[in-house]
């Protein structure tokens, strides 16, 4: 299996170093750069969306009215949208990247994601808050908090457990996905020097290596789904624990 040859091949070396003399045919180095790149695009991604998804999520249940056809309409987008291919959004991200004439980086990579995670993040978001209890808005309203300190201070600590698990899932379904960065994001032997720089990924070092006729190449390939594997198995654990420490927040 995957991960039988996974952790066969894994090691000090193929993770500290990068791959030399190519990455389809060079027996020798790593996978260093697609696991740095993987960070930085689902890092980079994920900040991004909750920037985006905490506003809408907050209009569609504190400044909107929760049954308006705008909000219904919101939502029904974004349910769409959650089941939209990801080779969809990568295709709308090279679109936006042909336009504004950026080629395949780190930044384009971090775009597409962008697009693929943020109706995930958003929906998730707004029904975690829709669970809040409407008499805590109320009570915060009766004291004489403003929508904006009742938002952030009352119904984003209630929610926050949920939220903090959202973004967690939001983040592994990026740094898993190798179709929205296939033409976004490039490949590259080397760690991205700046947004605009080649950057490969764990997933696409998969797809590229697993089909190379050298052997040392393909262990690669399997050390690499390891790799994203225990990514993870370590993510769902985090959501754990931290889901119980923000727990002390609930009302």
């Amino acid at each position: 299996t995957v991960v039988i040859k996974g952790i066969h091949a894994i090691n000090i070396k193929i993770i500290t170093q990068t791959p030399k003399g190519g990455y389809y045919l060079g027996k020798e180095g790593g996978i260093l750069n697609a696991i740095i790149g993987s960070f930085y695009i689902a890092v980079g991604a994920t900040l991004i969306t909750i920037f985006f998804s905490l506003p809408v999520a907050f209009y569609c249940n504190i400044y909107a009215k929760r049954k308006s056809w705008f909000v219904s309409f919101i939502r029904f987008s974004l349910d769409i949208l959650c089941g939209v291919p990801s080779i969809i959004f990568g295709a709308f991200g090279l679109i936006i990247m042909l336009f504004i004439g950026l080629k395949a980086s780190l930044l384009g990579g971090i775009i597409a994601v962008s697009f693929l995670i943020f109706p995930i993040m958003c929906r998730g978001i707004d029904e975690l808050i829709r669970m809040v209890p409407y008499e805590i808005l109320e009570s915060s309203y009766a004291l004489g908090a403003t929508k904006v300190e009742s938002a952030y201070k009352v119904v984003l600590k209630q929610a926050l457990p949920g939220i903090i698990t959202v973004i967690l899932i939001a983040f592994g379904r990026g740094i898993g996905d190798a179709a929205s960065v296939l033409f976004t994001a490039g490949f590259s032997d080397h760690i991205p020097s700046s947004l605009f720089r080649p950057a490969a990924t764990l997933p696409l070092a998969i797809f590229f290596q697993l089909g190379s006729p050298i052997p040392e190449v393909q262990n690669r390939a399997y050390a690499s789904a390891f790799v994203l594997t225990i990514i993870i198995l370590l993510l769902c654990i985090l959501t754990r624990i931290l889901t119980r420490r923000f727990n002390k927040y609930k009302i």
